[in-house]
């Protein structure tokens, strides 16, 4: 097996092999995505006092014996309230082989409605990173910081990527794979090679240019009602959010502790081999904390002809302790890239009706209206 992320095909292979399984459960071919697997909600959650440090030394289960107050059945759909920890042991469980490991990433809509996840893994002491040949369960750690969610067994909030050995992309590898596929544009044309801004990944910047009337971003609102994450294209979004317009100048003011969805001023184009994540901005250059969701499936932006000029990023971002400002074309991510171990035998996009693809708003697939208008 070559190095690198396992393609859609070598995850079939995968679960034919039983490297996943789900017990009683049949795990669908909608799951399997270019380069990652669904992951989904188990039967019940435990409700909890505190969020905790998994750590080597014990299994999941053992660590919250004294921190579970409460079991929860998702059978027939829970609302999970806010600012809550809840621990959800998942469906799928792991048979990795020796070279094989697994990462996990909240999916897209997970992190558009400002929901926090995280995998654990039995006597491991890293969220989200499984080890390789990890035999076991899998859960999962959900805290909906802004919305209370309903929920039932069966729904995937995140998803898992295996991969063999490190097949990260370094800064001069990026350099080279942009001058021959080019990853990021301002409008219909590729970011000239010498204004990428590159440390140890790809930096991405901010849009939040336009009129006092325009639509950068919205903020969302606190006390709405419960959002129902089994139904897609219900909701109105003024229910939850407020439309965010910028300053003179090109810039907004990010109010502490208030949840945000903005757009990248960049397009993304992830060509076919490869696969990225979406890194959270350096701490050490303020309070800032952007993107919670942030894998890129090979595809996402991509067309081989250059017909597209890449999708916009979704930028989740919350404000620490402090208003901060943040203004147009300022780097507030950046994009790790991968190998894909082999090109995926279906793309990100029409190939499998993915609901971002050229997307012209951040807010998630739930609501009616995702077209920002003024």
């Amino acid at each position: 097996m070559s190095t690198g992320v396992l393609p859609s095909q070598q995850l079939r292979d995968a679960l034919a092999r039983d490297w996943i399984v789900a017990g009683p459960w049949r795990i669908p071919a909608e799951a399997v995505q270019p380069a990652s697997l669904d992951l989904r909600l188990g039967e019940h959650a435990w409700a909890l006092r505190c969020s905790f440090l998994p750590d080597s030394d014990s299994t999941v289960e053992q660590k919250i014996e004294d921190l579970a107050f409460e079991t929860i059945d998702l059978r027939d759909g829970a609302t999970l309230e806010r600012d809550r920890p809840y621990l959800v042991p998942l469906i799928e469980e792991l048979r990795l082989p020796a070279t094989i490991r697994a990462k996990a990433n909240p999916k897209s809509s997970t992190g558009r409605l400002d929901v926090f996840t995280r995998v654990l893994t039995d006597r491991n002491h890293r969220f989200d990173e499984i080890a390789a040949g990890y035999r076991g369960r899998l859960y999962l750690e959900v805290v909906p910081r802004t919305f209370a969610v309903r929920v039932k067994t069966g729904l995937a909030l995140n998803q898992v990527r295996l991969m063999s050995a490190d097949a990260r992309l370094s800064d001069e590898q990026l350099v080279a794979l942009h001058r021959q596929s080019p990853l990021l544009y301002l409008g219909s044309e590729p970011v000239p090679e010498s204004e990428i801004s590159l440390a140890d990944g790809l930096f991405v910047s901010l849009d939040v240019s336009g009129s006092d009337e325009s639509i950068v971003g919205y903020r969302a609102k606190k006390n709405s009602l419960p959002i129902d994450l089994t139904k897609v294209g219900t909701l109105r979004w003024r229910d939850y959010w407020e439309p965010v317009h910028p300053e003179h100048g090109g810039r907004i003011v990010l109010e502490p502790e208030i949840f945000y969805l903005l757009l990248s001023a960049e397009g993304v184009s992830i060509p076919p081999s490869y696969a990225a994540e979406m890194l959270a901005y350096d701490p050490t250059a303020g309070e800032l904390r952007t993107h919670y969701a942030g894998f890129f499936d090979p595809g996402f932006g991509y067309a081989k002809d250059r017909s597209r000029h890449g999708s916009r990023a979704a930028l989740e971002v919350r404000a620490r302790d402090v208003s901060f400002m943040v203004e147009h074309r300022q780097p507030v991510c950046k994009l790790a890239f991968e190998r894909m171990a082999e090109q995926p035998d279906v793309l990100y996009g029409e190939d499998i009706g993915s609901n971002y693809q050229g997307q012209v708003t951040m807010l998630s697939k739930h609501f009616l209206e995702r077209r920002p208008q003024p």
